[in-house]
């Protein structure tokens, strides 16, 4: 029984996810590729991270710590948005919980 269920949760994932696979030409290697105004804006959020971190916070007030973590996070978010990033879709998520539990 736990063959046959195996088999039909591969057949479905294989019918779900059938992509057509092509050569990767030139323009697929630019578009990964960040920018020039990207990389600087990139570099600018890595020196203030590190002068952050390079603080010394013990004589800091609290409201000044409270906006450090608040400059991170916003920074943080920034480097997010300017760097790629893998996403997966709902359905790739979704079969993905479904093997995990089938397989535990």
């Amino acid at each position: 029984m736990k063959k046959f269920i195996y088999s039909l949760v591969l057949v479905f994932t294989m019918a779900i996810s059938a992509n057509t696979v092509s050569a990767a030409d030139k323009n697929d290697k630019v578009k990964t590729e960040m920018t020039a105004e990207q990389k600087i804006q990139l570099k600018r959020i890595t020196d203030r991270v590190e002068e952050i971190k390079a603080m010394d916070k013990s004589d800091l007030s609290k409201s000044e710590r409270k906006a450090l973590r608040n400059e991170l996070k916003e920074l943080k978010q920034q480097a997010r948005a300017t760097g790629g990033g893998v996403y997966l879709s709902v359905g790739a998520i979704i079969i993905i919980i479904l093997l995990l539990i089938l397989i535990l």
